[in-house]
């Protein structure tokens, strides 16, 4: 129960209360979208493009990877785990985001920091009939800690070049036409590595 009561203080802290997080996670269970439309443009804190620092996660099978695996494509690293009711509430919205953005080259790697891995991941993706995202994860939060990430989720844009270009706290409408707009012109220009 101090995990529930230090959950709840964590919400109270934030201005959210448990009513207002249980829509959005019964919405996910249905295959609904949880989070509304237009939310995430306002939070979204673009920046002078910055080289990213240094840190690696996993695929599914355990081998290790990095940013620069990835050149040449523009990225939205997500950091998330399944028993964040935001994170768990958004990831249909990037779900569909990856599947609109591919054409362009664009991956999203939502990074788990569930400590239990693979498993938790790949099950909470079969419920939330999660298709396009990859498996990636980061038990340790190597990747939260890197990057300076306050909290779950936190969303990382970055460029073709490899610089990070925006970054939004909290949940968004991955996948709605104006976000997928503005992530398309923080793309960056073109490059031969595409």
């Amino acid at each position: 129960m101090l995990l529930g009561r230090r959950f709840l203080l964590s919400l109270s802290a934030a201005g959210a209360t448990l009513t207002t997080l249980l829509p959005a996670r019964q919405g996910i269970a249905r295959g609904v979208q949880a989070i509304p439309v237009a939310e995430g443009l306002g939070k979204l804190s673009r920046s002078s493009p910055k080289a990213l620092p240094a840190f690696t996660f996993t695929d599914a099978e355990g081998a290790e990877k990095t940013v620069a695996d990835f050149a040449g494509h523009p990225l939205l690293i997500n950091l998330w785990a399944t028993w964040c009711p935001p994170c768990v509430a958004e990831m249909p919205a990037l779900d569909r985001a990856q599947a609109a953005l591919a054409g362009a080259g664009w991956k999203v790697l939502a990074l788990s920091s569930d400590r239990a891995g693979k498993p938790v991941v790949e099950a909470f993706f079969a419920r939330a009939e999660v298709k396009n995202l990859g498996v990636w994860l980061d038990p340790r939060g190597a990747a939260a800690r890197a990057l300076g990430a306050r909290g779950l989720p936190t969303s990382v844009i970055v460029n073709r070049q490899g610089q990070e270009v925006a970054r939004l706290e909290g949940a968004a409408a991955w996948d709605d036409p104006a976000m997928l707009s503005v992530l398309r012109d923080l793309a960056g220009p073109e490059t031969s590595a595409t």
